[in-house]
């Protein structure tokens, strides 16, 4: 044992002293958001939410790279078919979860961005789809980092496993996100609920460091979330506990008026103490990793990432919906329904149980009947989106529906600001939202009931 620790103290202390001459990260000068009157001068200017979309051949150059086996080193035989899938899909231009952070990533570096990710297991991915270090089986030449050559004088890559302390390295990636101010910082952990072991940094730090002292952090969360049977443990990243934390009134939705100009959706950001998201599609993983980095203000991003999606077919996105012109998409519209006057339910959800009440619609045929739209960010909350969404469905019940139990999710946080919503816009159906998800309990982890009751709720969305 004692062998062990001394070993262990000896890296640190080679690691400590090769640190002190380090000098690929640039601290950048003291930014313009800083300034007693940056925000509203940011708002007199009326910035618009950034295009970040790229050209089709960095992408290619990047899934080429990520799809390709080192010819240094030996693979695991698993992970040569994970190789040759990814090169498979390039060929159909299709993207999945891996490779859009790949291509967030390696556009990043491109453009001279320090990008850091640190967790537990993130060099492989909890669910084995990340794969960013490669390791040689025969144990002779040293791991290879994926992204770290992908482009001549690319920016630095970092990629690297962290204990189970949530607490300790949530603060220190914090801390470094704050010292680099145009850099990917990101913090993942291994399942969403492992933020409980880091809460005060999120309510001390994260959430209110801004308010209370003037820092402003780009720091990323990717917090793999749903309720697919794994239980209480490893099942739900607690949105409603970041819903509650955000900075912003029930009530306080703005005019029609205010709602119609193009600069709505920054002056948001500008106000917002953090941005929550629970992305549907790879390619909305994608934009809103790129326009982290391209927002000319600094706010935390917490990201509910996906774990069975991960190798959904039908959750893989084209190439051209990150080419240039496009951007994140904070709503998601149903573009399958071909008169909306004639829709007579209007589901609203947020996340991957888009897919199983997708595939219920079809399934009893009621693509005509129902439409089904997206909340891709559920903060700031985008009132723009969901005013025009619920103009163009006016004879359509509006439901809520989610996979976390009604105590859970966003439920408790949606609700209110539809209401608001509707009642600006003189809409009598503020008075009856639905809601169509599990009952109040505990994350079920007993298979069978778990389908039970995702069957009931399904049933219930469905009823016209």
């Amino acid at each position: 044992m004692m062998e062990e620790a001394t070993k262990c103290r000896s890296l640190y202390c080679a690691a400590f002293e090769k640190a002190k001459f380090m000098n690929h990260l640039v601290k950048n000068p003291w930014p313009e958001e800083y300034e007693d009157d940056a925000m509203e001068k940011m708002r007199k200017r009326h910035v618009r939410m950034p295009d970040t979309g790229v050209n089709e051949g960095v992408l290619k150059r990047i899934g080429e790279v990520f799809s390709t086996m080192p010819a240094e080193i030996r693979v695991h035989k698993r992970l040569a078919t994970t190789l040759l899938q990814r090169r498979e899909m390039l060929n159909m231009r299709m993207v999945s979860w891996a490779l859009a952070e790949a291509f967030a990533f390696g556009t990043l570096l491109r453009e001279g961005v320090h990008v850091r990710l640190s967790g537990q297991d993130v060099e492989r991915g909890t669910f084995s789809h990340r794969h960013h270090i490669l390791h040689d089986q025969n144990g002779v030449h040293a791991p290879v980092s994926a992204l770290s050559d992908v482009f001549p004088g690319q920016a630095e890559y970092v990629v690297c496993n962290s204990s189970l302390s949530e607490y300790a390295v949530l603060g220190f990636e914090y801390g470094y996100s704050l010292e680099n101010m145009r850099s990917l910082i990101c913090w993942e952990a291994q399942f969403g609920d492992f933020t409980n072991n880091a809460q005060c940094v999120l309510d001390q730090y994260i959430s209110s460091g801004e308010k209370k002292w003037g820092l402003n952090s780009r720091i990323v969360l990717l917090l793999p979330h749903g309720n697919e049977g794994m239980g209480p443990e490893h099942s739900s990243a607690r949105p409603e506990r970041f819903l509650q934390g955000c900075l912003d009134d029930e009530e306080g939705c703005p005019s029609v008026g205010k709602l119609a100009k193009p600069h709505f959706p920054m002056h948001q950001l500008l106000d917002c103490n953090w941005q929550i998201v629970n992305c549907s599609t790879p390619a909305n993983y994608f934009h809103v990793l790129h326009r982290q980095v391209m927002l000319p203000v600094r706010k935390p991003l917490i990201v509910f990432t996906p774990k069975s999606l991960l190798r959904l077919k039908e959750a893989e996105s084209p190439i051209d919906d990150m080419l240039p012109g496009t951007q994140f998409q904070r709503v998601i519209t149903d573009n399958s329904v071909a008169n909306p006057a004639a829709v007579k339910r209007l589901l609203i959800c947020s996340g991957r149980v888009y897919y199983d009440l997708a595939a219920r619609r079809a399934k009893q045929g009621l693509q005509n009947k129902i439409a089904i739209i997206r909340v891709e960010q559920l903060s700031p909350f985008p009132y723009d989106l969901l005013w025009m969404e619920l103009r163009k469905f006016p004879n359509a019940k509006i439901v809520w529906t989610q996979e976390e139990h009604k105590n859970m999710g966003p439920y408790f946080y949606v609700k209110p600001r539809l209401c608001t919503l509707l009642m600006r816009m003189d809409d009598p159906r503020h008075w009856d939202i639905g809601y169509a998800g599990r009952g109040a309990a505990a994350a079920c982890g007993h298979n069978i009931n778990h389908k039970q009751q995702l069957e009931r709720f399904l049933t219930d969305a469905m009823i016209i």
